[in-house]
């Protein structure tokens, strides 16, 4: 998933407009030293560790620190479908009722 940031990260003379957020996510090491309702409740420090681990470009601590607002906001919700479970579909839904 990627979010195009409203406000770019600026390094030297390089603009980083877009932001992805890798497969890396998926894996549970990515979330090493982290508590998992820490990330999920949005707390800077843990989403923070977990953006410099699984954003593309990747991002520094002092690059997340200078995000605009929204835009930290934005990375978080990219990474909540990553740590939750999937909704069950419709059509099991209907299934599960007929049975």
């Amino acid at each position: 998933m990627s979010v195009t940031l409203n406000t770019p990260v600026t390094r030297g003379n390089q603009k980083i407009a877009t932001i992805t957020i890798t497969d890396t996510i998926k894996q549970a090491g990515s979330l090493r030293g982290l508590r998992l309702v820490d990330v999920l409740n949005f707390d800077y420090d843990a989403v923070s560790t977990l953006l410099t681990r699984v954003a593309s470009p990747s991002l520094t601590a002092a690059d997340i620190a200078a995000l605009d607002t929204a835009d930290f906001v934005a990375l978080c919700e990219a990474i909540t479908p990553f740590l939750t479970k999937a909704a069950p579909s419709v059509s099991a839904s209907a299934e599960t009722a007929n049975s």
